[in-house]
């Protein structure tokens, strides 16, 4: 039977090796992140917040557990499986804007690549409801670290990914562009998109549909 919320975590657990020991960055994570809502693990740096995404992504496999988007669960995949599912079911916004997008590429560009990569067709409404319609034929190189992140976004929700993973979005991102991409992501959320954000940033906090308290690898709150 298929959960209606897009994403389901259940028990998941992660250790890396540090100096031969073994160190649990996630420990027994119960998540859920419901449709057309704001997800926001919140938590110190160090906490397992951005671990934990990579494990939703499916670029990292968790020791145990599982990790269900639109109904699969993504863990018993093999690697190849999970990048072929992550293009069609999955949108990813890294923290550094400049890490998001291809320098020779045109904002149209890219919007046409996650188009091409989902079997969709190109919407450049989205670039009207972040509020840079006029960046369309611009290179990542002639826009603000906050211009970038709100173009990432657009490429992460084109063709209406399941769910749109999101680390740290504001954090390199000055306080008018912060808040400019706290915008976005109301937006996005207001036309449906499942969005999981983490995030230590008050303002994101404070859009949260629901807030998920992360501490040493574990859910506190």
């Amino acid at each position: 039977m298929v959960n209606s919320n897009s994403l389901i975590c259940r028990d998941i657990r992660r250790a890396y090796q540090t100096d031969g020991d073994l160190v649990w960055a996630l420990w027994d994570v119960d998540i859920d992140a419901s449709p057309g809502e704001i997800t926001v693990l919140a938590g110190p740096s160090g906490s397992g917040k951005s671990t934990l995404l990579r494990v939703m992504a499916g670029i990292d496999r968790p020791d145990q557990g599982s990790v269900e988007i639109a109904g699969s669960n993504i863990v018993e995949m093999s690697a190849g499986q999970r990048r072929k599912f992550r293009k069609k079911h999955i949108g990813f916004v890294f923290q550094d804007p400049a890490a998001n997008l291809l320098g020779y590429m045109t904002v149209v560009d890219h919007l046409k690549l996650a188009a091409r990569t989902r079997h969709t067709s190109v919407d450049l409404t989205l670039l009207d409801h972040l509020e840079i319609p006029e960046l369309a034929d611009e290179l990542p190189s002639h826009l603000s670290a906050g211009q970038q992140q709100r173009v990432a976004l657009a490429a992460a929700v084109t063709g209406n990914p399941d769910v749109v993973l999101a680390d740290e979005p504001t954090a390199e991102l000055d306080t008018q562009s912060a808040g400019l991409a706290v915008e976005a992501l109301t937006r996005l959320r207001d036309l449906g998109t499942t969005l999981v954000v983490t995030s230590h940033d008050p303002e994101v906090v404070d859009v949260a549909d629901r807030v998920i308290r992360i501490e040493h690898g574990s859910v506190k709150e």
